[in-house]
C-alpha cells in the first residue's frame, strides 16, 4: 500500500491578504501614497522617541550639576 501523496500549500497571513485586496483595490499611486505615509508615521514616531530621550539625558545631567 503506498502513501496518497501530501501538498504543502502556504496559508496566507492576514497582511498577505490586505496588500492582495489592496493590490485589486487600489491603482500603484494610491499604493505608493499610502506607503509613504505609512513610512512618514514611522519616522515621526521614531524623531520623538528620540526627542523624548534626548530630554531625558538632558534632565539627568542637568540634575547632577
Amino acid at each position: 500500500m503506498q502513501a496518497a501523496p501530501v501538498r504543502a500549500t502556504a496559508i496566507p497571513t492576514v497582511t498577505d491578504a490586505l496588500r492582495a485586496v489592496e493590490s485589486l483595490l487600489m491603482s500603484s499611486g494610491q499604493r505608493t501614497a499610502r506607503r509613504n505615509a505609512w513610512t512618514s508615521v514611522l519616522e515621526d514616531r521614531r524623531r520623538a522617541k528620540d526627542r523624548f530621550e534626548a530630554q531625558r539625558v538632558l534632565e539627568a545631567a542637568a540634575s547632577r550639576g
